[in-house]
């Protein structure tokens, strides 16, 4: 399992050079999915509910239309990015059709 230790600057800025897309910002970590349709974007939102169960790790989700706004943050660790975060973001590339 992932570790909720907080990660140091140059840690994300690490994950970040292999997550296409995402920036640190307010401590957590955060990507914009523009998909084709509403429907779509609900299907995307529940395919990472899954990922999401099997770390026992939720993020941040705001959706509009097509739009998915993803934060992740790690709430027992202070509110930083972790492991966890950095993980459950690797998943998300690993599956998104975007």
């Amino acid at each position: 399992m992932p570790s909720r230790d907080p990660l140091s600057d140059d840690a994300i800025q690490d994950a970040l050079s292999d997550l296409d897309g995402w920036r640190h910002e307010d401590d957590k970590l955060k990507k914009t999915f523009e998909l084709s349709h509403f429907k779509e974007a609900m299907s995307f939102i529940v395919r990472l509910s899954y990922h999401a169960e099997e770390l026992n790790h939720h993020p941040e989700i705001k959706n509009v239309y097509n739009t998915v706004d993803i934060a992740l943050t790690t709430h027992d660790a202070g509110n930083q990015v972790t492991e966890l975060d950095t993980a459950l973001a690797e998943r998300i590339e690993a599956f998104s059709w975007v």
